[in-house]
């Protein structure tokens, strides 16, 4: 498992120098992109739990898909919010299937910006299950977690970055 972690974190690290030299992705207001979901949440830097999880989930390619895709993508700091020992024990491969489950309860077929999911009052997620949308005080929420930043384009759909996992039931 160490070992799988080591080449997980050097993958993405590379991946990551890579995508350095190019525009750095949420800088100021946010351009049509050239990356995809993937490619922009690594250049992103925040996103190091997410990306290593759709490693280990083997979702990546399906999220460099041609979708479009709406990801309501936690940061690390998100994950640091969970139990001690949660993400470690998701990532063995004997849990991808709960793993897969998780990940794909933050996604949501379509190009779905903030003015529209301000209308919404739910959303169909890609496991299956629907998340529940609110907006209060100028706020979104999704099933409670705070979206903080909207709208980062991507060549395949949107980001919107929310401050705690989703669960799904």
């Amino acid at each position: 498992m160490l070992a799988i972690n080591r080449s997980l974190r050097a993958g993405v690290a590379g991946l990551s120098l890579s995508l350095l030299a190019s525009t750095t992705a949420f800088a100021g207001s946010y351009p049509l992109s050239t990356k995809d979901i993937v490619d922009t949440a690594v250049a992103a830097g925040s996103f190091k739990t997410l990306t290593t999880a759709l490693n280990a989930a083997g979702l990546v390619e399906t999220l460099k898909g041609k979708g479009p895709f709406t990801v309501f993508a936690p940061t690390d700091e998100a994950f640091a919010k969970l139990p001690a020992g949660t993400v470690e024990s998701l990532l063995k491969p004997e849990n991808k299937q709960k793993l897969t489950s998780i990940l794909t309860y933050h996604v949501v077929a379509g190009n779905v910006k903030a003015a529209d999911v301000v209308k919404l009052t739910g959303a169909k997620t890609l496991n299956g299950q629907s998340v529940m949308i609110k907006t209060l005080g100028g706020k979104v929420f999704i099933n409670g977690a705070t979206v903080v930043k909207a709208d980062i384009a991507t060549t395949n759909g949107t980001i919107h970055v929310i401050d705690t996992v989703l669960l799904p039931k």
